[in-house]
């Protein structure tokens, strides 16, 4: 949901580069790059609704802040749920963010600026710790997750909240997936397709992770969480799909690999369903702890 005048906004430059991206068609193939602002634009468009709100709705239905004193928010995007949070809050409390992209940033804090939110979205990393500490993880690579949570972690004196996909998660489109590899005769990358289903962290994973870094009494909640497409090609082509999915699944491919994986897949998915729409679950987990 973007922000409007105020704090409710219907209609923004953003609505209006999304109606120019639909009507120009510029959605880019999987196998061309794109720009870090081509990326974070796309990002505010598509993954921050799409996407983000699925787990920042758990957060919102299944946190409270023990203190609302000093505050960081991890990986925030392009602002939105950020920028919500700070309203519901005290004037005197101190609202902070760390992410690492720039071009994100600077989306959100042009947003910010509208509606006079006082935010400061930065991407140097704190050398404090704060009262309560949220974070996004919902696009961290499973490698990564260890150290990610740990930073979290470490910068919270008391209160910490974070969510991401656990098991579960995708099982349709990996299914699918093996059986893209095994019609283009590319099982020789199997062990990486395998890697794909048990990467992904159980409930039980993270919960031992946080109780690693420090996190004493936590609570879970998770929800499945369904996204529906029109069939295998607009899948393939959603942007959440196409630049920020696939991309990482795909990492172990070349260009030329990628664009083959990518068609047959759609018309896998295609063949399979018919006339039907295409869609996925994940299982969307929040871990709310404190610590000692």
């Amino acid at each position: 949901m973007l922000i409007k005048t105020k704090y409710d906004l219907q209609t923004t430059v953003y609505d209006l580069l999304s109606a120019i991206y639909d009507s120009q068609n510029m959605r880019l193939n999987i196998v061309m790059s794109k720009t870090q602002k081509e990326l974070a634009f796309l990002h505010d468009l598509y993954v921050a609704p799409v996407w983000t709100e699925r787990f920042t709705g758990i957060l919102d239905e299944n946190f409270k802040f023990a203190s609302k004193k000093k505050i960081l928010y991890v990986n925030a995007g392009t602002g939105n749920h950020a920028i919500e949070l700070r309203r519901k809050l005290n004037k005197d409390a101190q609202f902070r963010t760390y992410g690492a992209d720039t071009e994100l940033n600077a989306i959100a804090q042009a947003k910010a600026g509208i509606v006079d939110a006082n935010i400061d979205f930065s991407s140097d990393l704190p050398h404090e710790t704060f009262d309560a500490v949220l974070a996004d993880a919902s696009l961290i690579q499973s490698k990564n997750l260890p150290d990610f949570l740990e930073q979290v972690i470490n910068l919270s004196s008391n209160q910490v909240a974070f969510f991401l996909p656990t098991t579960g998660s995708f099982g349709e489109i990996f299914s699918f997936l093996w059986e893209t590899f095994f019609g283009l005769n590319m099982l020789d990358n199997s062990a990486e397709i395998e890697g794909l289903i048990t990467d992904i962290p159980t409930v039980s994973k993270v919960e031992e992770l946080a109780t690693s870094f420090g996190l004493t009494t936590f609570e879970t909640v998770t929800k499945t969480e369904f996204f529906e497409f029109e069939n295998g090609t607009g899948f393939i082509n959603s942007p959440l799909v196409e630049s920020f999915l696939l991309p990482v699944w795909l990492e172990f491919l070349d260009e030329r690999e990628k664009e083959r994986v990518c068609q047959k897949l759609a018309q896998t998915i295609d063949a399979d369903d018919g006339t039907l729409t295409f869609r996925f679950s994940i299982k969307a987990t929040l871990v709310v702890g404190e610590k000692s």
